[in-house]
């Protein structure tokens, strides 16, 4: 029997771990967590309780369980380095190195990667490790977007005429983030429709996901502070509606090529995730960032309908043999809604209870940032829990994630509008009027 550890707390590993122990090779899951999700633990044989600085707790506890492999759910654990320390005992993990995972963690890694091995679709961008020639640059580029060399928790990226208004409080910015952060990111301002693909990779081929378009302005109508994603959803079709397959294509394109550059620029293969954030512009696909694991809400998405048994797929894709594995999802509709804390993400409260009640049945649910204690479940400042609902119409899963975020009762509140016909015609409208100019 295949024995399991994986690292994570969030709805993403919760959804993970679903997948993990209804695999038909039946497995046996640990996890380790950094507060106890009760959805996690519910799957699990043992968890472990710790912080993910902790590195020779995780070796321990995977080695006195004789796990046969890890899976690495979040970037934090990634960015510290847990999956050298696995490999060093000899459990393989699903998650690229410290140095790989640079890939998320340093914003300018990925950037001088697209320029070095001229990867498609990069902006024109400059990466500064001091304050001079940022406002020249700024003002070169006229509109801009800066993001800080580093984790941030999808907050560190500020977009001129959403986050600031004129260059100099973008210099402002771009000094303050020089202030706790080797170097600072400028580049040029894209319009158009964004859209996430992820892609397993043995550091040699790729299996793609069918794309999903996450939410990650805070309010209805895309309004608010940006967050770490409000929801998601995807279609039937495995597009969106707005793109073209000649879109998704170059997506897959781009994806291959910095699977490639990554290899000729440490000599190891990424054995892991590549998550993709893209954009669809009028001079075509555009590279948004790559991030180092599965998107949250975006892994509920393409979880909830995939085919291919989940650990056959991680066993192929550490043996090196995942162009072996048949890519089959199911041609359904998903929405995913997440209830958060009231005052998300800038001032949420915290410590306080969520309660689930009566959740309908056709709906799945996934527990996020929250802590199971004696007294019931408690948030702790982030997305608490996520409700996916799965269906042959975009509408129809739209309407079971609402039935199924509004069944969670506490100081909570979602976006109504993720998946709605109005909000998906917008950006229908949106993509067409630039593909127009």
């Amino acid at each position: 029997m295949v024995k399991i550890l994986l690292v994570g707390n969030g709805a993403r590993e919760h959804m993970i771990a679903e997948k993990i122990v209804y695999s038909t090779s039946k497995p046996t899951l640990f996890a380790y967590m950094k507060a106890n999700n009760p959805g996690i633990a519910k799957l699990s044989e043992q968890v472990a309780i710790g912080p993910y600085t902790d590195l020779d707790e995780i070796e321990r506890f995977a080695t006195s369980l004789g796990v046969d492999f890890a899976f690495i759910g979040p970037e934090e654990p990634l960015s510290y380095g847990v999956v050298d320390v696995l490999e060093r005992v000899g459990i393989a993990c699903v998650g690229p190195t410290k140095e790989l995972a640079r890939l998320e963690t340093s914003k300018s890694f990925t950037r001088m990667l697209t320029e070095k091995y001229d990867i498609e679709g990069s902006p024109r961008f400059k990466v500064f490790s001091s304050d001079e020639g940022i406002l020249d640059y700024l003002r070169e580029l006229g509109e801009v977007v800066i993001k800080a060399d580093g984790l941030a928790g999808g907050k560190g990226v500020k977009v001129q005429g959403d986050h600031f208004q004129t260059l100099e409080e973008g210099y402002t910015y771009c000094k303050q983030v020089l202030s706790s952060h080797p170097c600072v990111v400028v580049e040029e301002k894209l319009i158009g429709e964004e859209f996430s693909l992820q892609s397993f990779t043995d550091g040699k081929s790729l299996f793609h996901c069918p794309v999903v378009q996450d939410h990650k302005r805070a309010y209805v109508g895309d309004k608010g502070p940006n967050t770490g994603g409000m929801g998601s959803y995807s279609c039937s079709d495995h597009l969106l509606p707005f793109m073209t397959q000649s879109d998704l294509d170059a997506a897959k394109k781009i994806t291959d090529q910095m699977r490639d550059a990554l290899f000729k620029e440490t000599g190891t293969l990424y054995k892991g995730v590549m998550y993709g954030g893209f954009i669809i512009t009028k001079t075509g696909v555009k590279l948004i960032e790559f991030n180092a694991r599965m998107g949250d809400p975006e892994a509920m998405n393409v979880l909830s309908i995939m085919e291919t048994d989940f650990v056959e797929l991680c066993q192929a894709l550490l043996s090196g043999n995942l162009h072996k594995v048949e890519n089959s999802f199911e041609q359904r509709a998903t929405v995913c809604k997440y209830a958060v804390p009231l005052g998300y993400p800038d001032a949420p409260v915290a410590n306080e209870k969520i309660f689930l009640g009566e959740v309908p049945t056709k709906i799945k649910y996934y527990y996020a940032s929250v802590d199971k204690q004696e007294d019931g479940v408690f948030m702790t400042g982030s997305r608490a829990v996520a409700f996916v609902g799965v269906a042959e119409s975009l509408e129809s899963a739209q309407v079971l994630a609402e039935d199924g975020v509004c069944s969670a009762q506490g100081k909570i509140f979602h976006r109504e509008d993720i998946g709605t016909a109005s909000l998906v015609q917008r950006r229908v409208d949106h993509m067409n009027s630039i593909r127009l100019e």
